[in-house]
């Protein structure tokens, strides 16, 4: 390694070696990570050590929606730093002022407090420490097919298998229920064309039979995504969040919405919950709200839940609450998006995407379901249409799947795969003919699933 001026330089060639023999790798074994050597990155493109160009269909976990590296937000980071790098969490600071202000903007209105956290687990574990607190009551109810990060209580919140290898250690008070999924519904196998409306009555039947079992009395809040991301991306139908609502408010229980990775123009509003006008008591962010540039996550919170610690002291904190870098920038990344109207085009461009995956129904054998709303898109792979056997079984993986996602990474397509899922999250900066040129080279891995069907 060189100096070069106050820089370490280090050829690229050392990279990947360097970073396998010195860290350790989260969600993997170690003996089986595979990393890209990532060098740079620009709009809806990176680019690793040899120049080898990726179309990033997976916004970098989610994250990017305005696109990587743009100036913007880079220069208002950099004068953040020139003026002032760190100030401690009991510290009031321009950009905290101002993000605040922005927030109000745009978040669901009645949602006017705000606590910074550094990422999406953290803000989920702030919220149910503010429900519990708030209501003085201890569960917290979360469907199956969620996930809220890995963190103590973000993961025993969780729904999906990766909770169950850290039980019984896991935080205590959290009860499961059934996710409305259509596709592979429990209550509709021998009722497939039963009605939207009845299809969402039966799921807030169900939601509020388990509230009855395990005591209104008990329970803080109702936590969800307000679409569900890595699990599948599941769309609520029409009524079931307004339904939510009216439960938690008759049961006196708060409704806590996560929209870690559903936020910030993704679904084609601000906010997934906008599109059936309901204010969650709490709402969580992180991903699109700084669209990675730097950690940060955030807990909004309606002014009588905030109220509460007017007195008493809210029991909780971090080091880097409102770091001022992040907080700046947050405030680039919001300004981007009103800007180059990225709400807006999320929409026009998700029409187009849903179209495009409409039409891999009906041309692939393995394709049993694709599901999108804005830029936020999933395609499940089955061995069978009749059956709907997955490719995949649930909680693991197969060697088509993993070979699948190899034909897309050698063809310069990046995105994520989860089970018997190919998610679809690109940055709300793509264009029709790159989601297009995506999509290609995405059929080509498909035709690998449809040798498989019977």
């Amino acid at each position: 390694m060189k100096m070069r001026g106050k820089m370490i330089d280090l050829p690229d060639s050392e990279i990947l070696p360097l970073s396998m023999e010195h860290n350790f790798w989260t969600w993997s074994a170690q003996s089986r990570v595979n990393p890209i050597p990532i060098k740079r990155a620009k709009g809806v493109y990176f680019w690793d050590t040899v120049n080898k160009r990726y179309l990033d269909l997976n916004s970098m976990v989610m994250c990017a929606n305005i696109g990587h590296s743009d100036e913007r937000v880079i220069n208002a980071m950099i004068d953040q730093i020139r003026e002032l790098p760190f100030a401690g969490p009991g510290m009031a600071t321009k950009p905290r002022a101002m993000l605040g202000k922005l927030l109000v903007e745009v978040v669901p209105p009645g949602l006017t407090k705000f606590l910074y956290t550094l990422g999406g687990a953290d803000a989920n574990e702030n919220a149910i420490k503010l429900a519990r607190a708030y209501t003085g009551k201890f569960k917290i109810l979360t469907r199956y097919r969620s996930y809220h990060g890995a963190s103590y209580g973000a993961i025993a919140a969780t729904g999906d298998p990766r909770r169950v290898a850290w039980e019984p250690t896991v935080m205590p008070g959290v009860v499961h229920f059934l996710d409305p999924y259509r596709y592979r519904s429990t209550f509709h196998r021998l009722n497939p064309n039963v009605s939207e409306a009845e299809f969402c009555c039966d799921y807030l039947n169900h939601l509020e039979e388990i509230i009855q079992y395990e005591g209104p009395d008990t329970i803080a809040a109702v936590m969800m995504e307000s679409v569900t991301g890595t699990n599948g991306i599941f769309i609520p139908p029409a009524g079931y969040m307004e339904g939510v609502r009216r439960l938690c408010d008759r049961y006196h229980i708060l409704m806590i919405a996560d929209e870690v990775m559903s936020g910030f123009g993704r679904t084609g509003e601000w906010f997934a919950v906008d599109h059936w006008k309901v204010v969650p008591d709490i709402m969580t962010m992180a991903k699109g709200l700084t669209s990675g540039y730097a950690p940060l996550g955030c807990v909004a919170m309606k002014p009588e839940i905030a109220a509460t610690f007017n007195t008493r002291v809210f029991q909780g904190g971090l080091t880097y609450n409102g770091h001022p870098v992040s907080l700046a920038a947050a405030i680039a990344n919001i300004q981007v998006i009103q800007q180059d109207d990225l709400v807006a085009k999320a929409k026009k461009t998700g029409k187009v995407m849903a179209d495009m995956l409409a039409e891999l129904v009906e041309r692939h054998p393995s394709v049993g379901e694709v599901r999108s709303i804005g830029l936020f898109g999933a395609i499940e792979l089955v061995k069978n249409k009749k059956s709907r056997e997955p490719v995949a079984p649930f909680g693991g993986s197969s060697a088509e799947m993993n070979l699948l996602k190899q034909v897309l990474s050698d063809h310069g397509v990046y995105l994520y795969t989860h089970w018997n899922i190919i998610l679809l999250i690109p940055p709300l900066i793509i264009t029709e003919d790159q989601l297009a040129e995506g999509l290609e080279i995405i059929e080509k891995g498909i035709e690998i699933t449809d040798k498989i069907t019977s």
